[in-house]
């Protein structure tokens, strides 16, 4: 019997693409072209490099899963959220601490958030992956920076058309009191909140997979949460079925030794490492 192969795209949205400007529609309201919000360098060759993939492995590919970063305007890592203690605005790219909230550095806009904000970035800190970062706005619901770079989806969209299948999408990272670089549950889960923790329906369907693919942005941050979750809590284990494209991925700026650590631990834990054209050749054997 073939193998079951499939292939998890993480995040493959356009705020998350170096974009030249004629990939970028104009603003209606001002006629400017539209700027992807966080553009990670290297992203949009990744993508066409993922979309020739998904090309030719279609007839390989039993199952396409996408996540998307979902976020809303008002989010504890956008600066929407946070002001200077004297009541200034925050950059985006700040790192934000506990210590420098109860310092008074830093304070929610929203004065009632002050208490569940510090308990976040408490949690958030004892986790030990990440420290509160400030962003660009970017992946907001509705906008043309939160749809799929237009090369993977039309991609997907024949895959779609020719299998007779569909692309299943993933949202994530709409809870404003939690970052959620993982597809699989948000830094620190919101108990209140389902969509946070640990998602169980899309680890049954990815731990149906024998080869497990995974591509996408960014590599410091979404992709490496969410193949770190699916490492540990994939039910049939085996993280030997993660097959990670070198190619199709890329760090955002400043933190590429943070990929790359990531990267050195998976294969410490027996995933594998390729580039699209290598394992393209070896499915069209």
């Amino acid at each position: 019997m073939r193998s079951q192969t499939q292939l998890l795209i993480i995040d493959p949205q356009n705020d998350f693409c170096d974009l030249p400007v004629g990939w970028c529609p104009a603003d209606p309201l001002t006629g400017e072209p539209i700027a992807p919000a966080l553009p990670v360098a290297g992203a949009h060759a990744d993508m066409g490099r993922l979309a020739a993939f998904i090309r030719g492995a279609a007839g390989a590919l039993d199952d396409i899963t996408v996540t998307l970063d979902s976020h809303n305007r008002l989010h504890i890592a956008h600066p929407t959220f946070w002001q200077t203690g004297e009541g200034g605005p925050v950059a985006p790219f700040t790192q934000i601490t506990a210590r420098q909230v109860r310092a008074g550095a830093f304070r929610p806009r929203d004065p009632a958030a002050e208490e569940r904000a510090l308990a976040y970035l408490e949690a958030l800190e004892a986790r030990g992956r990440y420290t509160l970062m400030v962003w660009p706005v970017h992946c907001e619901i509705g906008t043309w920076g939160h749809g799929v770079h237009a090369d993977v989806r039309a991609a997907y969209n024949t895959w779609e058309v020719d299998r007779l299948k569909v692309v299943r999408k993933v949202a994530k990272g709409s809870n404003l009191w939690t970052e959620h670089y993982s597809a699989l549950q948000a830094e620190v889960p919101d108990r209140t909140d389902p969509h946070t923790q640990l998602n169980q329906a899309l680890l049954a369907a990815l731990d149906t997979a024998d080869v497990l693919v995974v591509a996408g942005e960014a590599g410091s941050h979404c992709v490496k949460a969410t193949v770190e979750d699916l490492a540990d809590n994939l039910p049939g284990g085996r993280p030997e079925r993660l097959v990670l494209l070198t190619d199709c991925m890329s760090a955002v700026t400043g933190f590429a030794a943070q990929q790359d650590t990531f990267l050195r631990g998976m294969a410490e834990r027996g995933a594998r490492l390729t580039t699209s054209t290598d394992l393209l050749r070896e499915l069209n054997r």
